[in-house]
């Protein structure tokens, strides 16, 4: 059975459960989603989240009686006079701006609804359900619009898919990054003292931040790109000719000083066109891949905030680079090459790209956009990636490629975009020299590996639930001492491990053992060494890894030997 459509059925069950839990409520719209649905709803005094498991009775009784789903062709006018007279205000509104004579109506028992459909055939076929929560919603999604009450809900064919389903929502609280964001001490977003969105690193979320850091400057510079770094504020009409300000206007953060307009930069694509127009190139300059860690300021309303997953500060793994027509295909094959490279050392093995085509208000020639979604395509079906069509979804400049991960948990997280544009390098006359001395205007791609740093971040805590590999772990051993008189040499454990470039700490409060151990499991650390007395004299250290039962003694040089030997495998 197609699950939207048992979704969708199971939304007008819901809704009519709460018509008659909720006598005056109003109705908006109750769409099938990913993994589940939602409708949402005008109720005078809002809803409690006890209400569900109500609401969740008088739908089984619904689904027991058996009702079967009517379809019902009306006339609009017939339609409007209707849900005016029952009160339905949201149901006219989107009525009256349908251009059609006729509209779809669906009926089951004394539920009547405006729906395009389909449904399934009777209310029995809804058998496996579960309301999960409820949220505020604006009407048609703009905060000026009245505020809605959002019910979410998911149903499944069987017992055995909602079950696997509630399952992992159960697992996926747990590794939520906002929770273990908080237990780890990793990260910290001061909402009222530092403004929403803005987040800060820990000493320990700095330190993992570096880590994937280096690797990626690392490996961009292994690829041939160079390394650039711009202003976080640039003037306005830099912005105004890039045509950023005309589609992101909303998101810019604007300052005015001594009577000149700047703005905080949302992205940072002209900083890195400003630096190639600053000399001239020629044919054999390109490709010219240009590298920056560039820190980004979009204001997003505070209602879509999320953690790290949605923030108004964040730091992209940005590059642009400048070619030839004639290179675009086959360095577009590098960017994906890269993308795959990135998934695999940081453990994500499974993932799947969108090509997002022309949306309705783009810059630029239809012919160029023809052409460049084509090249897009052309490359996915080499590289063998897996990927759909997201029509209407590109950039205002240029089609793109967006690469979703797939967690430990099966659920995809944005990451990886790369846009052909041929559209900013005319604005800005960008060129080089060819061969015969003659110019030709240069192709841009806009890249992102990772993405957004704190996306990536909070992706990499919930995919590992905190539980980091060797590598990633901000600290990887724990030296705890026994006793008073094992301090020193606990301290001296610490130092050859950090001497051999392990991250590495030392816990020698007078505390028991027990506890101890009991805190640098909670904090996940990977590895734990104890040292007591026999330890001590031996010139020894026990061995625990995290989750596990003790591993042995083992001189300190054997315990390098085994660590270093974990991280190479990585």
């Amino acid at each position: 059975m197609d699950l939207n459509i048992l979704r969708h059925s199971c939304a007008h069950i819901m809704a009519s459960a709460v018509k008659k839990l909720y006598p005056e409520v109003k109705f908006a719209i109750g769409p099938a989603i990913e993994n589940g649905f939602y409708y949402d709803f005008d109720i005078p005094g809002g809803i409690k989240e006890d209400d569900l498991g109500k609401l969740e009775k008088l739908m089984k009784k619904e689904i027991n009686q058996n009702h079967s789903f009517e379809y019902e062709e009306w006339p609009k006018e017939k339609a409007i006079t209707f849900f005016n007279n029952i009160g339905e205000k949201y149901k006219v509104e989107l009525i009256n701006e349908l251009e059609v004579d006729k509209v779809s109506i669906y009926k089951h028992n004394d539920f009547v609804d405006l729906c395009k459909g389909p449904h399934v055939k009777s209310t029995d076929q809804v058998k496996h359900f579960k309301l999960l929560s409820t949220s505020g919603a604006y009407w048609k999604g703009v905060d000026t619009n009245p505020q809605l009450i959002r019910i979410y809900g998911t149903v499944f064919s069987s017992k055995e898919e909602l079950d696997k389903y509630l399952e992992n929502l159960e697992e996926a609280k747990k590794r939520d990054h906002r929770k273990l964001g908080k237990e780890l001490e990793l990260f910290e977003i001061y909402h009222n003292e530092a403004g929403a969105g803005l987040p800060f690193y820990l000493p320990k979320g700095a330190v993992l931040r570096k880590i994937i850091e280096d690797w990626e400057i690392e490996e961009h510079i292994k690829r041939g790109y160079v390394r650039v770094v711009t202003p976080h504020i640039m003037d306005k009409s830099l912005w105004e000719k890039s045509g950023h300000l005309e589609y992101y206007e909303d998101f810019m953060y604007p300052i005015v000083k001594d009577n000149q307009e700047f703005i905080l930069k949302p992205m940072n694509c002209p900083g890195h066109i400003l630096i190639y127009k600053s000399k001239l190139h020629s044919f054999r300059d390109l490709p010219l891949r240009m590298f920056e860690l560039g820190t980004v300021y979009r204001f997003e309303k505070s209602g879509v905030l999320h953690g790290l997953l949605r923030v108004r500060g964040f730091t992209q793994d940005d590059a642009h680079i400048f070619c030839k027509k004639e290179d675009l295909s086959s360095e577009i094959e590098g960017v994906l090459d890269f993308v795959k490279a990135a998934m695999d050392k940081f453990g994500f093995l499974d993932y799947v790209a969108e090509l997002s085509t022309r949306p309705d208000k783009f810059i630029g020639e239809k012919e160029d956009w023809d052409n460049a979604e084509i090249i897009l395509e052309d490359v996915l079906k080499k590289k063998e990636f897996s990927y759909k069509i997201n029509p209407k979804d590109g950039a205002f400049y240029g089609p793109k490629i967006d690469i979703k991960l797939k967690d430990a948990l099966g659920r995809e997280w944005q990451c990886a975009t790369v846009q052909l544009d041929y559209n900013i390098p005319k604005r800005f006359d960008l060129t080089y020299r060819k061969s015969d001395g003659g110019e030709e205007r240069v192709v841009m791609l806009h890249r992102v590996i990772l993405g957004s740093l704190e996306r990536f971040f909070a992706t990499l805590i919930e995919h590992y639930a905190g539980k980091f590999p060797l590598w990633l772990a901000p600290v990887q051993i724990s030296v705890l001492n026994v006793s008073e008189d094992t301090k020193g040499y606990a301290n001296k454990v610490k130092e050859l491990l950090q001497k051999e470039g392990f991250r590495t700490e030392v816990s020698i409060k007078d505390d028991t053992l027990q506890k101890k151990i009991r805190e640098k499991e909670l904090l996940k650390v990977p590895y734990m060494v104890i040292v007591g007395n026999r330890e001590k004299e031996e010139g020894t250290i026990a061995l625990r890894k995290q989750g596990m039962k003790n591993l042995g003694t083992m001189k300190v040089e054997d315990l390098v030997d085994v660590l270093k030997k974990e991280i190479i495998q990585t």
